[in-house]
């Protein structure tokens, strides 16, 4: 398995003030949509995901459960757990993202008392 694309990044850390199981999904999330994690990739099995981690295998558990909700990965019975091969389920994922991105990005204007155009133009100013 060295060869295969990791499911996480080695630098990965995790931020305590959240749930360790939503920060695997969002991560994960990214690397399918991003495509470093292929369509039909096989991956870990939980126990293995949850050791590689070092995490309880509960939350390994419910990372991949709500990766299967979202339609990002597949189980096959006796076969393991799979990247999805439905593209519209990858799309979808990524603008969900791209919205969640654009959301993010209005509310810090609105903190700086900016409006997203204004905000946008300063960050092009040269120095």
């Amino acid at each position: 398995m060295k060869d295969e694309p990791m499911l996480l990044p080695e630098d990965f850390v995790v931020n305590p003030s959240r749930p360790i199981y939503e920060q695997f999904v969002e991560q994960i999330t990214a690397r399918i949509v991003r495509g470093l994690l292929p369509t039909g990739l096989r991956l870990p099995s939980v126990r293995d995901f949850a050791a590689g981690r070092r995490v309880n295998p509960t939350t390994a558990a419910r990372t991949y459960q709500e990766l299967e909700r979202m339609g990002l990965i597949v189980t096959y019975r006796g076969q393991g757990t799979f990247v999805t091969n439905e593209e519209a389920m990858i799309l979808e994922a990524r603008k969900v993202m791209a919205k969640e991105a654009v959301q993010q990005f209005k509310e810090m204007a609105i903190s700086l008392g900016l409006s997203v155009q204004e905000m946008i133009e300063l960050a092009e100013q040269e120095e």
